[in-house]
C-alpha cells in the first residue's frame, strides 16, 4: 500500500508541474514572440523482482518477469519554437520575423541576448531599444531630423531627412540562429540567453543563410492556442482527480487492514 501511495504522490507532482506550464502558455496567450512550452516527463526506476529472460529451469525461461514502476517524475522543459501569427500593427518601429532567428539585445551587463519580440522603441538618444530600453544589436541611432523610419526585408535601415529626402542607410539589423534553439535559457522579458545545449549563434543578414526576412510594420503572435491548452488543462484535471484516487483507494485499503487486526 505504501508502494501506491508514493507511485500516486508522484503523479501528483508531475500533474501539478504541467498545470503550472499550462497556466503560464495561457498567461502569455497574447505575448508578443512568445514560445509556448510542455513539459517532459519519464518513469522513474523499476523494481525488478524477477529477471525478464531468468531461468526456471534447465529448459526454461521467465517470458516477461516481474517488475514494478515506482512513478513518473518531470525530467524538463521543452520550448517550441513553430512560429506564431504575424499580426499587422503598421507601427514603424515594429518588426516581425518570417521564417527562423531571433534579433540580438544588448543587456545592461554587455551580455547578448536573443529575442522574437521585434516591438522597438526609441529612447532619449534615438536609439533603437526594447520596451525594458536594452540596445538593439547591432546599434541603430537615427538622426534627430529623422521623418520617416524604413526597414528592408534583409535588415537595411534606412531614414528620411529634410536635407536627404530620398533616404540613406543608418545601419543593418542582422539575425541569430541556433542549432538547437529548445535549448535556449528563457530568462524572462521576452528574452533568451546562448548555452551550450544551444551551440554558439550563428549570426547573418535577413534572408541569407537559411534566415528569415523582416516584415516592417507587423509582429509575430504568441504561438499557444487557447483551445488547445484548455483541452490540456481538462487531461491534467483528470489525472490529477485519478492520482487522488488512487491515495484515496490505497488509505481505504490500509484502513480496512488495520480495522481488521
Amino acid at each position: 500500500m505504501n508502494g501506491a501511495l508514493q507511485v500516486a504522490k508522484t503523479g501528483l507532482s508531475a500533474q501539478d508541474t504541467q498545470l503550472q506550464l499550462i497556466s503560464n502558455n495561457l498567461a502569455n496567450v497574447s505575448t508578443v514572440g512568445y514560445k509556448k512550452e510542455r513539459a517532459v516527463f519519464e518513469d522513474l526506476l523499476y523494481q525488478t523482482r524477477r529477471q525478464p529472460g531468468a531461468q526456471t529451469a534447465d529448459d526454461s525461461q521467465l517470458p516477461s518477469g516481474l517488475q514494478v514502476g515506482n512513478g513518473v517524475r518531470v525530467v524538463g522543459t521543452q520550448k517550441l519554437f513553430t512560429e506564431g501569427q504575424l499580426e499587422v500593427t503598421d507601427q514603424a518601429f515594429d518588426v516581425g520575423i518570417s521564417g527562423s532567428g531571433f534579433f540580438q539585445i544588448q543587456q545592461p551587463n554587455g551580455d547578448i541576448a536573443y529575442t522574437r519580440n521585434g516591438e522597438f522603441h526609441l529612447d532619449s538618444e534615438s536609439r533603437l531599444v526594447t520596451a525594458e530600453g536594452y540596445l538593439v544589436d547591432p546599434g541603430i541611432t537615427l538622426p534627430d531630423d529623422t521623418q520617416s523610419f524604413v526597414v528592408a526585408n534583409d535588415g537595411t535601415v534606412s531614414v528620411t531627412t529634410p536635407s536627404n529626402p530620398e533616404g540613406r542607410e543608418v545601419g543593418q539589423l542582422e539575425l541569430a540562429n541556433f542549432v538547437n534553439p529548445q535549448g535556449l535559457e528563457a530568462i524572462g522579458q521576452n528574452l533568451f540567453l546562448e548555452t551550450a545545449a544551444s551551440g554558439a549563434p550563428q549570426v547573418g543578414t535577413p534572408g541569407e543563410d537559411g534566415l528569415g526576412i523582416l516584415q516592417q510594420g507587423m509582429l509575430e503572435g504568441s504561438n499557444v492556442n487557447a483551445t488547445e491548452e484548455l483541452v490540456n488543462m481538462i487531461t491534467t484535471q483528470r489525472a490529477y482527480e485519478i492520482n487522488s484516487k488512487v491515495i484515496s483507494t490505497a488509505d481505504e485499503m490500509l484502513s480496512f487492514v488495520t480495522q481488521q487486526l
